[in-house]
C-alpha cells in the first residue's frame, strides 16, 4: 500500500512551529514558486502538542494542516515521538537510556528513549492515537510518518529484563541457548535466564561494541534491539490503524545503517522510505546501492526519498556544498532506482541549534533568488512535466545481490581472520562492478525468491542460514551463475563455525575446499597475475574439488594456488573469489559472469555514465541515463526513444549527448 499521488510528491520536512505565523505566508508563496506539493510536518512536535502529561494542544498543528490543505498541498504527518519532551524525562527517569558503559543518561539530544520503557510506550502510543483520531479524515493527509530515523541502543535493567524474555521466546530452554552461544567456552554455561546480562563494556566487551568474547550473545542483542525498536513502531502503527485503516504508514530508514536489520522491519511498513546523505567521498554507486537496498525491502516496490539536502549537510566535520547540477542528478538517480517521492531536509533553515547551517530550500533570509532555490524550483518544474510516468514503475533486474545484516554483524564482531574487512566495502565493490557494467541489480535478503534471477552475487555472505545454500544451488542447476567471496559460508545462524570444510554449505556449489587462510595489513598487496590485479587483507588457500582455476596468487608459499575459481554445477556455474580483489579485478570477474548471461549494458564502456531501467504499470520501458562526469557524454542511441525531460526523439544509431551531470529519461518507442 503506497500513497496515492498524480505525480512524484515533491517537498520535504517543514517545521513552521519554529517560526512566527507571519513567516508562513512567505513560505507558502515560495513553495508554490518551487513546485512544492508535499510537506512532512510534526516530526519533532511532541513538546508542543503535549506540554504536560495531562494536557494536549493541537492548535498549531491544526493551523499547519489546514493551511496546507488550503494551499492544495498534501502532508506526511509524523507522530513526533522521536525525541522526548523534557517533562516526560523528568517525570519518568527510566525513559532515559543507559549507554554501553552503563551510564544512565539525563535529558538531552534525540533518539533518547529506552525502547523497553512502559512509560515511553504508553505515552508515545497515546500521542499517536490522539493524532490519528484527530487527523485521519483531514483532506491534506497523504501518509503517516512514525517516529524518525530509529536508532540507538539501551542497556538498562528494563532492557535486560526484556532481553531475557526475548531469549526465552527464541530458545525456550537454557540448553538450546547454551549450545547456540557455545557457553562451555570460558565456563559461561547459564543455569538461569536471570543470570544473563546484556553484552556491554561491563560484561563481555572490550575496546568497544565490536570486540566481544561471545559473539552469540552480542549478535542476539543486536537482533533484540532491532525487535525492541520495531515493537515501538508497531505499537504506534496499531493505534493509528484503530482510527485510520487506510492511510499508508512508514518510518524513515537510513540506507545501509548497521544497527538495525531493516529486513526484519520490512513486512510491517506500508511503503519504505529513507534519508540519503552519502559519505562525502562516495562514488555514485554508493547511494545507488542504498536506493536498491530500500527498493528491495518491499519486493521491488517503489520507495520514498524522505530526506536529502538541497545544498549541504551540517553534521560532519567538513560539509561540502553540492555543485550546480548535483542536486538534480542525485534526485533523478533516486527516481531511476525506484523512488516515487523526492523530499528534502529541510524546507526552511532553522535559526538556532545544531542544524542551523544545514542546507534548506529557503535560507534564513527567505530569498527566492538564491542558486539553491532556483535549482529546487527548476527541478520541481521538471517533475511536474514528468507527471506520473515513473510512478509505481518496477526495475526489471535479472541480477540479484544478497545483503544480510546478520552476516554484516557477525563478520565485524568476529575475532579473526581480519578486522580490516568491512562488509559494506566488500558488498559495494561487487555491486559497483555490476552497475558500471550496465546491469540492473535487485538488492535482496537471503530469504528472497531467487527464481527471477540469472546471476546472484553473494559477497561476504559470512552466515549461511536456513535453506539458502540449496536455493543457490537451484539457481545454478537451471543455468544461472552464483558468485561468492572470501569469508562466505563460515558460520551458522548462531555464529558457530560449521563442522565441515570451508565454505560450509556453499562448498558443493563452489567445488572447493579451504583449510587455511592468511591475513595481512592493508598495505600488503598480493599480485593476481591473470587479472593484472592485486588482492588484499585475506587470502584463502583454495583446494579445487571440481572447480577450475580462473586466477592465482603470485607470491608466498601459496603462489600458483587459486584466487578465483569457477565450478560447473548443473547447467550453471558457481564462482568463488578467495581474496579482496582491487576494484579492477572485481570488475573483470563480474563482467565475465554477466557476459555469460548477456547482461552487459549498451553503455558499459562509458566511464561516469550510470544507467537504470524501470518498467511502468502499462509496460512502458524507461531507461535513465545519468552522467556523473564533469565532461559531456557522447553516446549512440541504442534504441528509438523519446526523452521525457526534453521532449526530443532519437532513433536507434543517432548521436546522443548528455551534458556534464546531465540526465535523460528515455521512453522506448
Amino acid at each position: 500500500m503506497s500513497p496515492s499521488s498524480a505525480k512524484i510528491p515533491y517537498g520535504g520536512d517543514y517545521n513552521p512551529e519554529q517560526w512566527p505565523q507571519e513567516f508562513w505566508d512567505a513560505d507558502h508563496r515560495l513553495f508554490t514558486r518551487a513546485g512544492i506539493d508535499t510537506l512532512t510536518v510534526g516530526v519533532f512536535s511532541w513538546s508542543l502538542t503535549q506540554p504536560a502529561e495531562d494536557t494536549y494542544d493541537f492548535t498549531v498543528l491544526d493551523r499547519v494542516l489546514d493551511r496546507a490543505a488550503a494551499e492544495g498541498r498534501q502532508v506526511c504527518l509524523a507522530t513526533g515521538t522521536a525525541a522526548l519532551p523534557p517533562w516526560l524525562a523528568k517525570a519518568y527517569p527510566e525513559v532515559n537510556r543507559t549507554d554501553f558503559e552503563g551510564r544512565r543518561h539525563r535529558y538531552g539530544q534525540r533518539h533518547n528513549f529506552c525502547p523497553s520503557s512502559p512509560a515511553y510506550r504508553r505515552l508515545s502510543t497515546a500521542m499517536a492515537a490522539r493524532l490519528a483520531e484527530r487527523y485521519a479524515e483531514h483532506p491534506a493527509l497523504l501518509a503517516w510518518h512514525i517516529n524518525n530515523e530509529y536508532g540507538g541502543v539501551c542497556y538498562c535493567d528494563l532492557c535486560a529484563d526484556a532481553f531475557r524474555d526475548w531469549l526465552r521466546n527464541k530458545y525456550v530452554t537454557l540448553d538450546a541457548l547454551n549450545d547456540a552461544w557455545w557457553t562451555a567456552f570460558w565456563s559461561h554455561r547459564y543455569t538461569s535466564f536471570e543470570e544473563i546480562e546484556p553484552p556491554s563494556a561491563l560484561t563481555e566487551h572490550w575496546r568497544g561494541p565490536d570486540h566481544t568474547a561471545f559473539q552469540g550473545i552480542t549478535l542476539d542483542y543486536f537482533r533484540f534491539t532491532t525487535d525492541a525498536l520495531l515493537g515501538c513502531f508497531l505499537a504506534e502503527k496499531e493505534v493509528i490503524r484503530t482510527h485510520d485503516p487506510v492511510t499508508p504508514v512508514t518510518t524513515n530508514f537510513m540506507g545501509m545503517f548497521r544497527p538495525l536489520d531493516y529486513h526484519r522491519w520490512a513486512p510491517h511498513l506500508d511503503f519504505a522510505s529513507w534519508d540519503s546523505y552519502p559519505p562525502l567521498d562516495a562514488p555514485p554507486t554508493w547511494p545507488a546501492l542504498a536506493h536498491d537496498l530500500m527498493r528491495g525491502l518491499k519486493d521491488g516496490a517503489p520507495f520514498w526519498l524522505m530526506e536529502q539536502t538541497p545544498s549541504t549537510t551540517a553534521c560532519r566535520d567538513v560539509n561540502p556544498l553540492r555543485r550546480p547540477g548535483e542536486l538534480r542528478l542525485a534526485t533523478f538517480q533516486a527516481i531511476a532506482h525506484g523512488a516515487d517521492a523526492a523530499l528534502y531536509f529541510q524546507m526552511r533553515a532553522s535559526r538556532g541549534a545544531c542544524e542551523k547551517y544545514h542546507g534548506a530550500v529557503i535560507g534564513h533570509a527567505g530569498r527566492d533568488d538564491t542558486r539553491v532555490f532556483r535549482e529546487v524550483a527548476a527541478l520541481g518544474a521538471e517533475l511536474e512535466t514528468l507527471g506520473d510516468a515513473t510512478l509505481d514503475a518496477r526495475t526489471p533486474a535479472r541480477t540479484a545481490l544478497l545483503f544480510d545484516w546478520d552476516s554484516w554483524w557477525a563478520l565485524e564482531i568476529s575475532d579473526g581472520p581480519s578486522r580490516l574487512v568491512k562488509y559494506q566495502e566488500v558488498v559495494h565493490a561487487y555491486y559497483r562492478a555490476a552497475r558500471e557494467a550496465g546491469a540492473d541489480v535487485d538488492v535482496v535478503p537471503h530469504t528472497a525468491d531467487l527464481t527471477p534471477y540469472d546471476v546472484v552475487l553473494a559477497p561476504a555472505l559470512h552466515m549461511a542460514k536456513g535453506d539458502l545454500a540449496a536455493r543457490l544451488e537451484a539457481v545454478a542447476e537451471r543455468g544461472g551463475t552464483v558468485l561468492a567471496t572470501f569469508l562466505s559460508g563460515r558460520v551458522d545462524a548462531h555464529d558457530r563455525a560449521f563442522l565441515t570444510d570451508v565454505p560450509g554449505p556453499l562448498a558443493p556449489l563452489m567445488g572447493i575446499r579451504i583449510d587455511e587462510w592468511d591475513s595481512r595489513q592493508a598495505e600488503f598487496a598480493q599480485p593476481i597475475p591473470e587479472l593484472a590485479s592485486v588482492g588484499r587483507l585475506v587470502f584463502e588457500i583454495v583446494q579445487p574439488r571440481g572447480a577450475q582455476t580462473v586466477a592465482t596468487y603470485g607470491s608466498d608459499f601459496y603462489a600458483g594456488t587459486p584466487a578465483v575459481t569457477r565450478n560447473a554445477y548443473g547447467r550453471g556455474e558457481g564462482w568463488y573469489v578467495a581474496t579482496a580483489l582491487d576494484q579492477p579485478g572485481v570488475d573483470q570477474v563480474v563482467r565475465r559472469v554477466l557476459a555469460r548471461h548477456d547482461l552487459i549494458g549498451p553503455y558499459a564502456d562509458h566511464e561516469g555514465l550510470e544507467t537504470a531501467a524501470r518498467v511502468a504499470p502499462d509496460g512502458t520501458r524507461l531507461l535513465f541515463l545519468l552522467n556523473h562526469s564533469a565532461q559531456p557524454a557522447g553516446l549512440t542511441a541504442h534504441t528509438t526513444a523519446t526523452d521525457l525531460l526534453s521532449g526530443k526523439k532519437v532513433e536507434a544509431g543517432d548521436p546522443l549527448t548528455l551534458d556534464p551531470l546531465g540526465v535523460a529519461v528515455l521512453r522506448a518507442q
